[in-house]
């Protein structure tokens, strides 16, 4: 799966909901709620004042660390 900030959050969480450790990690606690499974990351980081491009640059991280092992 590509990540971008169009990625929806359901759709990460249900490839692998690992991610959530990542966006709880970084400030968005939010993943449990309902809502967040329809937002995309962008929509879910402006709600919190999150800089966009730094979460989806840790989810591209944690994907290539995770696929490296």
């Amino acid at each position: 799966m590509e990540i971008t900030k169009d990625t929806v959050i359901g759709d990460l969480l249900m490839e692998d909901y690992s991610y959530a450790v990542v966006l709880m990690g970084s400030g968005m606690h939010c993943v449990g709620c309902p809502a967040s499974q329809m937002e995309t990351i962008e929509e879910a980081c402006a709600v919190h004042g999150m800089d966009c491009e730094q979460v989806v640059n840790a989810l591209k991280e944690y994907s290539s660390a995770k696929d490296a092992e």
